[in-house]
């Protein structure tokens, strides 16, 4: 037969009935009038809650140990017992031992030489050797803790508890209901106000961590291996209902995001150093660009959304809002804007440029602190020039709905959101991004939405590096749809009667298919005994010969393909700036070096030069450029389409 053994040792175990003592519990309907006065998170918690107490038996108050709470149970030789209900009572019914344990905490042995009279039957009777129930213990913590019986209006000040966090597997029957039986017992009302229950913490693939099976992960050793703010941050992001898959190289990933955060922090001392950007110094607002306000707009909506969404404990969404924020940081804002910061020559535009990000950057840095306290407050007091005050000294940032511009968020995250599927198409198609492209072709599924795309055509064509946008009114001159019957779906769904449904299916029309599949259409009948949903069939786009499209409930886009002569030249001159850039970095010089260039450049290159030096020049900041080859200070070998080009670069002197 099945023996039970030792979870953690190993050892073989040994089953034994013994006695042990019960509270009766046919009170437990007055526990549950309270539950509901708690705010539960998640809230199934309540639900989890109300079932045990309908379904417990009695509460088992009693443990074979002999460290524990005491239980104040004298029992006598006619098998009656008294429950002693205080220390003053104890010392007015004992008849031995008081002496030996006055002075002590009512622990054993102590408490265990004390022999009482019955105050009725006058017998002699000894305590019990159980101790209690670690849970009996645990809930009266309010009442043993906060002065409940010397000082009943401090403990009114403190009680019931504002919140209280926990792991939920087992505690609605440990607890959180031992809690909640000894506060319905003493005051008839709810111990907290809120309670949030959390999952497990596993070790990557989702097993228990233990010392014996070598995958459990010290403290210690994570904080100085991936660094607390890591840690935290990768805490915060999880969902309390579900496990945390806990390990290094989940924590690897979450440590490109705070270096995201440092590299944008780091972008901006670095320019405003170099410009010696005094950030008191007074804006004027009228000058700031649509980007500069569309990112004023998208801080203040985040700390307001921070705001509620931590006072109503969901950090875990928040950081979902922060990770996209910061993506809108650093690879919209910072990117669209780089050349404000190193190449503008209108002090007014540079200044906006920095008041923006700084702002930004401090607003931020203060939503996050409570998320990443370290690296904030060391990023928040090199920002905040004016003062050494800690991050976490400061009021919260709390912003006002008046100073969002909900139109222009929704305007400028639209011109983000279909650059983005642009670019998934580029990659579906395989073309990087420094090849120019002649056309992007959209079809809008909303004319606001086209609207907010047209107020910003010059962003598309940078961003996604083409000659032209065209829109289009139906989506079939780019693509054609495919809809076709989700076999294992079907399946599933009718069984042994799947061959009719697919005769149905297959006579259907396809504008009706498709208006089933637009719609979202439930419970077609297609026959008198069989109904279909949307959910039935896949959907196939099939891009127009020459074109690559991406799509979503909102937009298709699609990539025109066909790279000419001219186009591949253009990319050829990108490609090398981008060489250049890195070259640059690798050699030590620094972001504002004019250059001496050395190219010993094929006939295609030379000529793609030629077409476009002026841009070539001003991008690499070049001063002289020469197509001989010739050694400068630093020098390597790359590729050009495919072609081996010896480059050199040198500073100018």
């Amino acid at each position: 037969h099945v023996y039970p053994h030792c979870w953690r040792s190993g050892d073989e175990l040994v089953y034994k009935m013994v006695d042990e003592w019960y509270i009766n519990m046919d009170w437990r309907n007055e526990i549950k009038s309270v539950v509901s006065d708690i705010n539960w998170i998640p809230e199934w918690g309540h639900d989890r809650e109300m079932e045990w107490l309908d379904n417990m038996g009695d509460w088992m108050i009693s443990k074979k140990r002999f460290w524990g709470l005491a239980l104040p149970i004298w029992t006598f030789e006619d098998g009656s017992f008294y429950v002693v209900g205080s220390k003053q009572e104890l010392k007015e019914l004992a008849v031995e031992g008081w002496d030996e344990f006055e002075g002590n905490s009512p622990h054993r042995p102590w408490i265990d030489r004390v022999k009482i009279k019955h105050p009725e039957s006058g017998l002699i009777g000894t305590r019990i050797p159980d101790v209690g129930n670690p849970w009996l213990d645990a809930g009266i913590v309010p009442y043993s803790t906060l002065n409940y019986s010397q000082d009943k209006e401090y403990w009114n000040k403190w009680f019931p508890a504002d919140f209280v966090v926990e792991c939920f597997p087992g505690q609605f029957r440990n607890w959180f209901y031992s809690l909640l039986a000894m506060s319905t017992m003493m005051e008839g009302k709810a111990p907290f106000k809120t309670l949030l229950g959390h999952a497990l913490v596993k070790d990557e693939t989702g097993r228990d961590m233990h010392k014996s099976w070598g995958n459990a992960i010290w403290f210690e050793d994570a904080a100085e291996k991936m660094g607390v703010d890591v840690m935290r941050w990768m805490y915060a992001s999880q969902n309390p209902e579900r496990n945390l898959l806990f390990g290094y190289s989940i924590a690897d990933e979450v440590r490109k995001k705070i270096i995201t955060l440092w590299n944008t922090y780091s972008f901006f001392v670095t320019y405003a150093n170099l410009d010696e950007y005094d950030p008191s110094q007074e804006i004027d607002r009228a000058g700031l660009t649509k980007l500069d306000n569309w990112l004023l707009s998208k801080v203040d909506q985040l700390s307001i959304r921070a705001n509620d969404l931590y006072k109503g404990f969901k950090v875990y969404a928040l950081m979902d809002e922060i990770d996209e924020f910061l993506d809108d940081l650093s690879n919209w804002y910072i990117r669209r804007n780089r050349r404000r910061f190193w190449k503008s020559e209108n002090d007014n535009d540079k200044n906006a440029a920095y008041y923006t990000l700084h702002t930004t950057l401090m607003k931020y840095l203060k939503i996050v602190s409570p998320v990443i306290p370290f690296i904030s407050d060391y990023m928040y007091q090199n920002l905040n020039m004016s003062s050494s005050k800690s991050i976490h000294l400061e009021d919260y940032p709390l912003s006002e709905k008046d100073s969002i511009n909900t139109k222009l968020i929704q305007e400028i995250d639209t011109l983000i959101e279909v650059i983005s599927l642009g670019r998934s198409a580029r990659n579906k198609a395989n073309i990087k991004i420094r090849q120019p492209l002649s056309e992007v072709v959209i079809y809008a599924h909303d004319k606001l939405y086209k609207d907010y795309l047209l107020n910003n055509e010059n962003d598309i064509l940078e961003e996604l590096n083409v000659k032209k946008i065209r829109f289009i009114e139906k989506p079939e001159k780019i693509v054609s749809i495919k809809i076709k019957p989700d076999f294992q779906i079907l399946g599933q769904r009718f069984n042994k009667n799947m061959k009719d449904v697919l005769s149905k299916i297959n006579q259907l029309d396809f504008s009706i298919l498709k208006n089933i599949v637009d719609n979202k259409k439930t419970n077609y009948q297609i026959s008198k005994d069989f109904r279909i949903d949307y959910t039935d069939f896949i959907v196939e786009e099939i891009p127009n010969e020459g074109f690559e499209v991406s799509s979503n409930n909102s937009f298709t886009v699609a990539i025109n393909g066909n790279i000419d002569d001219s186009l591949k030249k253009e990319g050829m001159i990108r490609d090398l700036i981008r060489h250049i850039q890195n070259f640059r970095k690798e050699s030590g010089l620094d972001i504002s070096d004019r250059i001496l260039i050395s190219i010993n450049a094929s006939t295609d290159l030379e000529q793609a030069i030629k077409n476009h030096k002026k841009y070539f020049m001003n991008e690499v900041l070049g001063v002289n450029i020469q197509l001989d080859g010739s050694n400068l200070d630093f020098n390597k070998e790359i590729q050009i389409a495919g072609q081996k080009i010896k480059l050199g670069l040198s500073k100018e002197a």
